[in-house]
């Protein structure tokens, strides 16, 4: 049937097209997984928080609505990192450490990420002084009370980042270069820029840069595992000087 609709027959004849098919398809699937239960949202709708709060006998408000985000790291793990990883072993036998999971050799490059970051500084302390970021950031809105609460969202926040890069530097990235070559890069930055679009419009178009630059460095380093240093240290950073800005800074430290 498809050849007939697209008058060739040799589409899926080579391996790096089929291994194409399986990684295009799985991100897709995962995506729509993850967007309708891996989100915050989906700790209520999963029936989770209430859960959460009849173990701890009614809980504080705090910690059951600190858990969502803690509910969106985990989940971040799941479907961006363990399920597509072991479908990709799986199916097309690419190992995790094909797909860019790789400690060894990588500390000769954290010196270009933390140069990275350091260009950030400055744009991220511009960036939190216009009120659309003021009124985003941090995600969870109690975060300026600290306490266990806010560190539990931290750590859910920054475990979220590690299924980011395991995803789209990770997966697609590793997943479509055999077959795209360098274009494996821009294809990814199409989907990673997507899922910025509920957030201020400059972040979402910083997002295509972000997009390019860490995936053409993840291929050059082998490894997606510095990324997720630069992205933790980045997100954090624009927390802490949006509740410093609010004088909510003193909460926490």
């Amino acid at each position: 049937m498809l050849e007939r609709l697209v008058g060739r027959d040799d589409l899926l004849s080579q391996p790096e097209d089929r291994d194409a098919w399986v990684v295009l398809m799985t991100a897709t699937i995962m995506l729509l997984i993850f967007f309708y239960w891996g989100r915050p949202g989906g700790y209520v709708a999963s029936g989770t928080s209430a859960r959460v709060r009849d173990l701890t006998a009614g809980g504080s408000v705090d910690f059951v609505g600190a858990g969502a985000y803690l509910w969106w790291g985990l989940s971040s793990l799941v479907w961006r990192l363990a399920v597509p990883f072991a479908i990709g072993w799986w199916l097309i036998k690419m190992r995790p450490v094909e797909f860019g999971l790789r400690f060894r050799g990588i500390a000769k490059h954290f010196p270009m990420y933390g140069a990275m970051y350091l260009v950030m500084l400055p744009v991220l302390i511009w960036a939190s002084s216009f009120q659309s970021f003021l009124n985003f950031y941090p995600f969870y809105d109690r975060a300026g009370a600290g306490g266990t609460a806010f560190w539990i969202y931290e750590v859910g926040y920054a475990l979220q980042f590690v299924g980011v890069e395991s995803f789209f530097r990770g997966f697609l990235t590793f997943g479509l270069v055999r077959r795209f070559g360098l274009l494996a890069v821009p294809i990814m930055t199409v989907p990673y820029t997507m899922i910025h679009f509920s957030k201020p419009m400059p972040e979402a178009t910083a997002a295509i840069v972000a997009g390019l630059v860490l995936g053409f460095l993840a291929l050059r380093s082998r490894s997606f595992v510095p990324g997720i240093a630069l992205h933790v240290g980045v997100a954090v950073t624009m927390d802490l000087l949006v509740l410093a800005r609010l004088g909510q800074l003193g909460n926490i430290i």
